[in-house]
């Protein structure tokens, strides 16, 4: 990775942390997004002993609101190369809530946000370049409602999670449909049910539940971040496109997943409810 920058939502905690920091240690220059100055700069110090040969960049935005998606990724834009973007911000909220945007917060920062940096940053990823989003195994759970998106209707926090997460898979679906030829390359993955701060901060019996069950069967954060590493740095898939990994392998996503119509449908109220048209 010498020589290379890395865009990476997410990367403050987790297996996105871990991601960066492995990134880091084989050469990359690190440009992450944080919500939190004081979590950005405790990772800023990681980075630098990960590898203190380059200047890593850190950039503070709330990626649920629509208009911090766009500042921050305008500010990325100014990069004068992306060699590899990593979506991987996310969130699992027990109650409903709604962003000023009139969306509802998981959607917004679970989809939206992936949909908006990266359509914005596409004009600065030559061939070669790499878009990694992270999905989840959650999805096989979920169908997708078009007509409540926003999830008005009989709310659950984790069938929230898991539908947003089915429009991660289809979202890369359709964008490597989108850029199939021009030498960019775009997939999404699975990465395990690892042990991070994911659900804790959700509330109530939910972020209980996902501690009791983080106790008993959840993998580690190096474990669960091998996959977006792998698709990020390893030679063996410079050619793959579109497809859905898990254990750095390809894998089958449910058929919800594999819904072309669905897939562009979701792109082209992403775009409406956005206004980033690529």
């Amino acid at each position: 990775m010498h020589g290379k920058t890395i865009v990476i939502t997410g990367a403050t905690s987790g297996i996105g942390e871990v991601a960066a920091l492995r990134l880091a240690e084989r050469g990359g220059r690190i440009v992450f997004i944080a919500r939190d100055k004081i979590r950005a700069s405790a990772t800023m110090e990681k980075l630098r002993r990960a590898n203190g040969a380059v200047e890593h960049a850190a950039l503070l935005a709330d990626l649920s609101l629509l208009s911090e998606m766009k500042r921050v990724a305008a500010e990325i834009a100014e990069e004068p190369q992306i060699d590899v973007l990593i979506n991987n911000a996310g969130a699992l909220f027990s109650t409903r809530q709604e962003t000023r945007d009139g969306l509802e917060r998981t959607f917004a920062l679970n989809h939206m946000s992936y949909f908006v940096i990266t359509n914005m940053l596409l004009p600065r990823l030559k061939p070669g370049a790499r878009i990694v989003s992270t999905a989840s195994g959650a999805h096989r759970r979920a169908n997708l409602n078009f007509g409540d998106l926003q999830n008005r209707q009989g709310y659950s926090g984790f069938a929230v999670y898991a539908r947003s997460k089915l429009c991660n898979i289809l979202f890369t679906r359709e964008l490597a449909r989108r850029i199939a030829g021009s030498g960019v390359t775009a997939n999404c993955l699975h990465p395990g049910f690892v042990a991070t701060r994911f659900g804790d901060q959700s509330g109530g019996l939910l972020a209980l539940g996902v501690w009791a069950a983080k106790r008993l069967s959840a993998i580690s954060q190096e474990e669960g971040a091998k996959t977006i590493i792998h698709l990020a740095a390893s030679p063996d898939v410079v050619n793959i496109n579109g497809e859905y990994f898990y254990k750095c392998e390809v894998d089958t996503p449910s058929a919800a997943a594999r819904n072309d119509g669905d897939a562009k449908r979701l792109w082209d109220v992403s775009t409406e409810i956005s206004g980033v048209v690529q």
